[in-house]
């Protein structure tokens, strides 16, 4: 390992930094860690706290540098200079003139003429036929003895910069924007196990190199890099879309990056669709109280996630298809049951069945609350209005296995009330008259059997939904509605706000017009 060595410098110098390196077997050092290389920047001072010293006067001895242009992709913005070896040996802190790519563009003050800053060295001069100078924007300065072969060998951009330049042995980066990765990059030329020495990153570091390697033309370490965040989870959102975003930038490239991809785009197009109805199924078929519970709270949130994105509009018709069929058959299972327990030979054995018709049932409330998150909940509205088959059957069973059933009528009202469905005029006259009477006829034990049954809510969305039809419907369904309310009290909805908006709208209002018509004009 290196030494560290410090020297003294004047107002305006440079202050050079020989850190730790290792030596690989060919000499050269092994890229630094990137606590080892923070570590060497931590002495320098501020750059508020010292005034710049004024710039040394141009003299005519020195050099002009060539400038070379860089390629036509840059992911990470710097310059390139071509200096002779005369100047990168003469004085190491200060690095050659340079004239910028754009001709008109002023030059950057030299390394000398800044405040004090920290040049770091690596490498080792003797061993090495070449230097290259990194001239990162904070002011510091990194030199590094290097081989000409290896920067050939391994970075496509070196390689054509100095085969324009055959007896080159001094090349220069200006504007370095991340000199700690252009540093730790040149280092993993020389590694012979890079995807070893990559496992020691964080996902937000890889990116960084791999900013910096397409940059470079590192062939082999953006493999490498694309292996590791193949393989690596990623760690929240904000860093998949990072990410993402890197990965979607090279296969513009023409970079293959679909192992990368893979993991948040499938291969087949139908997916979405499948995905979910295999969901669904395995969903509604569960018998696991918590597992089904749970589930069915993640994959609610999540489609309503999906249905607040625009993205989703195309293919939300091929998701109501496939929810209306799964709420089919579940329409048909009830029947089923129903017609089974309504049998005089039905068994004694009576506590799987019970159980079934609440998974039905508590399936199809599942499925019309996705309906109406996805305000596609008419069809529902209509099929359930069409199953008087069901309904009829509905007075035949004991309550303590009917009631489920009421929940989905209740619910329906409640949605048709708030405005969140909104099934035709004929559809609304069939569901109440297919299942209002019905509902009725569960409410004492809604109140005190149902946990989830909210009397307050359903109450007010029969009474709205009520107040839709035309005056003679509401009229019809609110008398029948009083001799319910005058026999059980307590075990029927009450109404009494929708009997009054039906009252006004039938004694009240048409006698206020008859008097204001009665009335001579002024």
């Amino acid at each position: 390992m290196g030494d560290i060595r410090h020297s003294r410098v004047e107002q305006g110098q440079t202050k050079i930094k020989n850190v730790p390196i290792a030596v690989t077997p060919e000499g050269f050092w092994c890229c630094p860690t990137p606590v080892g290389f923070q570590k060497s920047l931590k002495p320098q001072n501020p750059l508020n706290k010292l005034k710049p010293s004024s710039p040394p006067p141009k003299t005519s001895s020195q050099k002009k540098a060539v400038s070379v242009s860089e390629r036509k992709t840059v992911p990470a913005p710097s310059r390139l200079v071509v200096s002779d070896a005369q100047q990168c040996n003469d004085d190491p802190e200060r690095p050659p003139p340079s004239t910028s790519v754009p001709a008109q563009r002023t030059p950057k003050p030299k390394l000398e003429s800044l405040p004090k800053k920290v040049a770091i060295e690596f490498g080792e001069p003797g061993t090495c036929d070449m230097k290259l100078l990194l001239l990162g924007k904070q002011g510091f300065c990194v030199k590094l003895s290097v081989h000409r072969d290896v920067l050939i060998e391994k970075s496509s951009f070196f390689a054509d910069k100095l085969s324009e330049q055959s007896g080159l042995s001094c090349l220069q980066v200006d504007d370095c924007e991340d000199v700690e990765i252009y540093v730790e990059t040149v280092g993993l030329m020389y590694c012979k196990e890079m995807k070893q020495r990559l496992m020691k990153q964080s996902v937000s570091r890889i990116l960084r190199i791999l900013k910096v390697t397409e940059f470079l033309g590192f062939s082999s370490c953006i493999q490498s890099c694309l292996e590791y965040l193949e393989a690596v989870p990623w760690n929240g959102e904000e860093e998949e879309e990072k990410v993402i975003s890197t990965i979607l930038r090279l296969q513009g490239e023409g970079i293959g990056v679909n192992p990368v991809l893979k993991r948040v785009s499938p291969d087949f197009s139908n997916a979405p669709k499948d995905t979910l109805s295999h969901i669904v199924e395995l969903v509604l078929k569960s018998n696991e109280e918590r597992g089904r519970r749970e589930m069915k709270s993640i994959v609610l949130k999540l489609l309503r996630e999906n249905n607040s994105l625009p993205s989703s509009s195309g293919s939300a018709d091929l998701c109501n298809d496939m929810i209306n069929k799964s709420c089919r058959n579940c329409m048909d299972s009830l029947l089923c049951l129903f017609n089974q327990v309504a049998e005089p030979s039905f068994s004694d054995n009576k506590e799987p069945v019970v159980k079934h018709i609440a998974l039905e049932a508590d399936n199809l409330s599942w499925l019309l609350e996705i309906l109406v998150d996805k305000q596609a909940a008419e069809d529902f509205a209509l099929m359930w209005a069409n199953q008087q088959e069901l309904a009829a059957l509905h007075g035949k069973l004991p309550i303590a296995f009917r009631y489920h059933v009421s929940c989905i009528s209740g619910r329906l009202y409640v949605g048709i009330g708030r405005g969140e469905v909104l099934p035709s005029k004929n559809t609304r006259q069939l569901l109440l008259q297919t299942w209002l009477q019905p509902l009725i006829n569960d409410y004492n034990w809604l109140q005190h059997g149902c946990r989830s049954f909210d009397r307050k809510l359903v109450e007010e969305g029969i009474g709205r939904t009520i107040l839709t039809l035309p005056l003679e419907d509401q009229q019809s369904i609110l008398l029948s509605w009083v001799g319910s309310f005058l026999k059980t009290g307590d075990g029927c909805p009450n109404l009494q706000r929708a009997f009054e908006v039906w009252w006004r709208r039938t004694f009240i209002r048409p006698y206020v017009e008859g008097q204001s018509n009665a009335m001579p004009d002024s």
